[in-house]
Formats: structure tokens, sequence, C-alpha cells
């Protein structure tokens, strides 16, 4: 155990994978770009086509959290709700407190199939970045400004047409529209004494309109509306970081299903029940906080290999040229040629880096809390 530790941190070992997620994530951004041809002649076959391939790329993410960091994953529901994992379209809301509550959302989405054709609400910087902007473009991924006169016909218009999506589709919305900060959390409260509100605790005032919004455009498609409140054994604070170091943690998710029909039409009866429902999730924060648990049974989903597979595909695939390459360069004795090989290590671990760094709490900026995103809601 303490050997394979120590391999987990060797950075030559991270540089590795990452290479193979970066190099492997071009090569599936350029077969979907070749795929947009089918749109016009079967739109259908375009996206099931693009959600194999985004599946392919997201899985050696969930690859690092369920087997190269052996994080668990524990869910606090009945049976009767595990039962309909994968087998219907829903709405998912999470808590948005931990740099990796994203690829836990993610490890779910995997273990029942719906991985590849999962969606979200993603801020328009997003489109950006390389790999999981580009990937999510293809993907139909609805992307917002965060104002929303700008976004008003680009977010009904980019979620209406998800209504005929041929895959089990998990809509992935974090309600609170950022990461929770204590400075943050202090602007919450005071919109939330502004508006007559109650104060949350553990969560910042979720916004209302993207989710009256999703659940608008989606009504007919959409079954449920599952609430997942994420948090961590032992107050372990996880980062993507700690994952890449093989660093393991244990997840707890509690899980409510909620059908649509239960859920009031009216936008704003719909935006009340949304703040009562982070009213409860504060409740289930306290009560974890204080007994180490989420209330209700407990069911804990088999890890399935196809991560691990599609990893050691992607792996034998691109560092078997690269590592040929490598010695091919050592024993040339041509000093151009090394410098030439460190300065793309350099460059790629850079890269790298960055690609980690979208994660990470103190970097997310926002602009929550400004009197613009304040009207927004």
């Amino acid at each position: 155990m303490v050997l394979l530790a120590y391999l987990k941190s060797l950075f030559i070992l991270q540089l590795l994978m990452g290479f193979v997620f970066v190099v492997s994530g071009l090569i599936i951004n350029f077969i979907q770009l070749c795929t947009c041809i089918l749109w016009p002649i079967n739109k259908q076959l375009y996206r099931r086509i693009n959600c194999r391939l985004s599946y392919s790329l997201w899985s050696q993410l969930v690859m690092l959290l369920e087997w190269w960091s052996g994080t668990d994953c524990t869910l606090y529901t009945d049976q009767a709700t595990v039962d309909k994992f994968g087998k219907e379209h829903v709405i998912v809301i999470l808590n948005h407190n931990f740099e990796i509550d994203f690829l836990c959302g993610w490890t779910m989405c995997e273990r029942f199939g719906v991985l590849g054709s999962s969606k979200v609400l993603a801020k328009h910087e997003l489109l950006k970045v390389p790999l999981i902007g580009w990937t999510w473009y293809f993907l139909e991924i609805v992307f917002c400004k965060r104002k929303w006169e700008e976004d008003r016909k680009t977010v009904f218009k980019g979620l209406s047409r998800l209504k005929d999506y041929p895959e089990c589709m998990w809509f992935l919305l974090y309600c609170e529209g950022t990461r929770f900060t204590e400075t943050k959390h202090q602007i919450s409260n005071q919109v939330a004494e502004s508006k007559g509100l109650p104060k949350l605790k553990y969560h910042l005032l979720p916004r209302t309109k993207g989710f009256t919004t999703t659940l608008q455009c989606l009504k007919g498609t959409v079954t449920a509306v599952y609430d997942v409140t994420l948090n961590f054994k032992d107050n372990q604070t996880p980062t993507l970081l700690g994952i890449v170091n093989g660093k393991k943690y244990k997840a707890d998710m509690s899980v409510r299903r909620f059908p649509v029909e239960d859920i009031p039409d009216d936008e704003k009866e719909c935006a009340n029940w949304l703040h009562k429902l982070y009213q409860e999730k504060d409740a289930l924060q306290e009560t974890y906080n204080k007994e180490g648990k989420f209330p209700g049974p407990t069911i804990i989903p088999h890890r399935r290999l196809w991560t691990l597979l599609n990893f050691l595909f992607w792996a034998t695939l691109l560092l078997s040229p690269l590592i040929k390459f490598a010695c091919g360069v050592a024993v040339s004795g041509s000093p151009l040629l090394i410098i030439g090989f460190i300065i793309f290590l350099i460059i790629a671990s850079i890269a790298i880096r960055r690609l980690i760094g979208v994660t990470e709490v103190k970097k997310t900026g926002s602009s929550y809390g400004n009197q613009e995103a304040k009207k927004e809601n």
C-alpha cells in the first residue's frame, strides 16, 4: 500500500495520465467536429454518437475518482428511487460546496449509464476552455452569461431543443450559481434578509430563474427532480489535485426524488418551492454535521469496469508511441531534440495544471452579490 501511494504521487505518472486525457480529448473533439455533417441528415444519430464520444472523455475523470484515488460514494436513499435511476429524464439539483462536487455527480451518472448524455447550464466562459468547453458544445450544452436579458432567447432555445433527446438525460443544476465561500455566504444572507427569506447556514440563496426556466422548457420530457446533497466524512475538503495525487475520500450523497407533477407550475410558486427545498437541504447538512451521516437507508452502487477499460484503451494507444519517441530522443544524443522534448513536457504540465485550476474554489470567479446579479433573481 505504501508503494502504491508513492507511485500515485509520482509527477511523471500524473503527467502521462494528463497527456492521455488531453490528447485523447483533442482526438475526440476532432471526431465530434466530423460528426457535424450528420446533424442535417440524422440528428438523433449525431446525438447518440456524441454521447458515446463524450463518455469516452469524461469517464477518464471518473476513473481518477473511482480507481486511482479509490474514493467511496454512498447514497442515502430508498431502493424505489434507485430503481428509477437511468430510466427517466430528470433534473438533478446539487449543492456547490466542493471542488470535486461535479466529479461526484458524474460518478453517479456513470454508475447508472447516463454520463455521456448528462447536461448542465454552464457559464459562457467555459466554452473557451479546451476539451471541456469544446466537448460540451458538441453535446448541445446550454451556455449562459448570467445576464437574463441576454440569456433569455439562448436558454429557451437551447433547452427546448433537448425535448426530443434520444438518450436518457440527467440535467445537473447548481442553483446557487457559484461555489460556496464565506464571503459569498455573507452576501447571500444580506440578499435573503432584504427579500424576507430565511437565511441559509450551509448554502447560498438559490438563483431560481435557471431552475424555473429549465423545468418550464423540459416539462413533458423530464419526469422528476432529484435533490442531491453532498458531504464528505471527517470534514474532508477534497480537491481535484488531491484526487490526482491518489488521495482517497469518502463521499455521502443524500438523494430525494420529487415527481414533476408535485412541483407548482406557476413561476413564483415554483421559486418558493425551490427556496423551501434549500431550507430542507440546510437541515440535512445540519443533521450530517451532528451525526456524521444523512438520515435514511444507505446504498453503495458498484463501480463499473468501463471507466478503467476506456482509460487503458487510450493509454495503450497513445503512450506506446510517446515512450518510443522519448527513448529515441534519449539515445539520439541531440541536445536540440532533448531540449525540445523537455520544453514539451514543461508546456504539457502547465497546461494540465491550468485545466485542474478551473475546478479550484479560490480561482472560480463570480459576480455573485453585485447589484446586477441581484436583480436577475
